[in-house]
């Protein structure tokens, strides 16, 4: 389980193996001793398990792999060595849950189909800027205004909801401490729906099917 709160930028510097599975090898700031082989890292969204982990300058390099399911429900298949993205390590018992449950399960792509500055000028930090997405047609339903989405693996609250169209607001700290800066309209990034809104609408599903 993760929160959907970024704690680094990794770079992916290599990337081997065809479309039934792919091994990709990623640099971040982690300390090398605290990745286990077997341990599950959020890598701007999907959760995916380290199978190798060297120390080098700065942090570590680990590997992990895709599966023919990840690379075709999520954007790992288009990712290229240069490509920078957002991790997160998993949650611990005591850890502070300061964004949302997030399991790393990937249920689809949203599109950014526009984004604007909120302020005409930027301030001494920075201006926020606001983000509309599409998100699929089968998952529209589970996104509502206030609540919780994730998008490429960061936690972010709903602002508004128009059908398949929604808006996120993100604000000058999380644009710098996540690849959020470097979106752009047209770019296609890993959603992962609420949990509790998921399970939510199975259960009204399951009371309409029975009557109850």
């Amino acid at each position: 389980m993760f929160t959907g709160l970024v704690s680094d930028i990794g770079t992916v510097l290599d990337v081997t193996g065809d479309d039934r599975l792919r091994r990709l090898t990623i640099r971040c700031a982690y300390d090398p001793t605290g990745i286990a082989l077997g341990a599950s890292i959020a890598c701007s969204g999907p959760c995916l398990t380290a199978v190798s982990v060297e120390p080098t300058e700065g942090g570590a390099v680990f590997a992990v792999d895709a599966a023919a399911e990840t690379l075709a429900r999520t954007t790992v298949g288009a990712w290229q060595p240069g490509r920078r993205i957002n991790l997160e390590r998993s949650l611990k018992i005591g850890d502070e849950l300061g964004g949302h449950l997030v399991t790393g399960h990937v249920d689809g792509l949203a599109e950014i189909v526009a984004h604007e500055r909120v302020t005409d000028a930027e301030s001494s930090w920075g201006a926020s800027e606001r983000f509309t997405l599409r998100a699929p047609a089968d998952l529209a339903r589970f996104i509502a205004p206030k609540g919780s989405v994730c998008l490429d693996g960061t936690s972010l609250t709903v602002n508004t909801v128009d059908g398949d169209l929604f808006t996120v607001l993100l604000i000058p700290h999380t644009l710098e401490v996540t690849t959020w800066g470097e979106r752009r309209q047209g770019d296609r990034l890993n959603l992962e729906v609420d949990l509790i809104a998921r399970y939510a609408a199975r259960l009204t599903e399951a009371r309409a099917r029975t009557g109850d």
